[in-house]
């Protein structure tokens, strides 16, 4: 029995009881669960069974197509929140630039800085891989993650709209001669 399986567990505002690191292929289950608690905040229809299983070879796979930074609680060993991330390029900068795809945590464990925390783990990794910025979306009715990154210096650049092709769309024009 390790000293952990005898401590009771910790509340969420106990800030040291959570480790941010890279994920594992055991933390699978746990990851796919924060997905579908992320699609329910944001209104969304979670993966389906076939997406879930390429979120998991994609990270995991042969080609990684990209990366998670997983926060444990490390009194029950479950995974409370994640950022999942990859390098795209900037040709002005001539360096790769950090992409945040998602940063998200249990609302049960906002209030002791998780988010501060894997944030502030993103910005380290971008800088220690050399990367000239870190760049991301947010929804904009979601106020909650507008003020989180306000009150992190985060400007919001809105001289550049995103313009986005999936599904029928992007066919469409991969079909253009």
């Amino acid at each position: 029995m390790s000293p952990e399986e005898g401590t009771p567990p910790r509340t969420p505002g106990e800030g040291e009881s959570i480790t941010i690191r890279p994920a594992r292929p055991d933390d699978a289950g746990g990851y796919l669960q924060l997905v579908d608690a992320l699609a329910r905040f944001e209104k969304l229809p979670p993966p389906d069974v076939e997406a879930k299983a390429r979120l998991i070879d994609h990270l995991f796979g042969e080609r990684n197509h990209y990366r998670l930074l997983i926060a444990e609680n490390r009194a029950d060993g479950h995974i409370v929140g994640y950022a999942a991330h990859f390098n795209a390029y900037s040709t002005f900068l001539a360096r790769p630039t950090f992409y945040l795809e998602d940063l998200f945590v249990l609302p049960e464990f906002r209030s002791a800085r998780l988010g501060h925390r894997i944030l502030v783990a993103c910005a380290k990794t971008a800088v220690a891989e050399g990367c000239g910025r870190m760049d991301f979306l947010v929804l904009d009715w979601n106020e909650l993650a507008l003020d989180f990154y306000s009150r992190h210096g985060v400007p919001c650049r809105r001289e550049w709209l995103l313009h986005r092709l999936q599904g029928d769309e992007l066919r469409q024009v991969a079909g253009m001669e």
